[in-house]
């Protein structure tokens, strides 16, 4: 779905935990997740600092749709 949303040129972003997996897939935008369990956060963490976690996560995502691209990029 996410490559179709491209073709119509609509920029996405995939957040995800495991990087190589993505590349295969073909996502054009990849934002590196926390971890597996708990990509988006890290619920070990105090409420503030967690927060901070997302927050970053969603800016690095919003950066990457606002980049243009050539080829597969990973916004680290």
């Amino acid at each position: 779905m996410v490559k179709e949303f491209e073709r119509a040129g609509l920029p996405t972003a995939h957040i995800c935990s495991i990087v190589p997996i993505s590349k295969t897939v073909g996502a054009n935008r990849i934002v590196p997740a926390v971890a597996i369990p708990h990509p988006l956060g890290d619920p070990k963490k105090p409420p503030d600092e967690e927060r901070a976690i997302r927050l970053a996560l969603v800016e690095r995502a919003l950066e990457a749709i606002t980049t243009e691209i050539q080829a597969q990029t990973v916004f680290d």
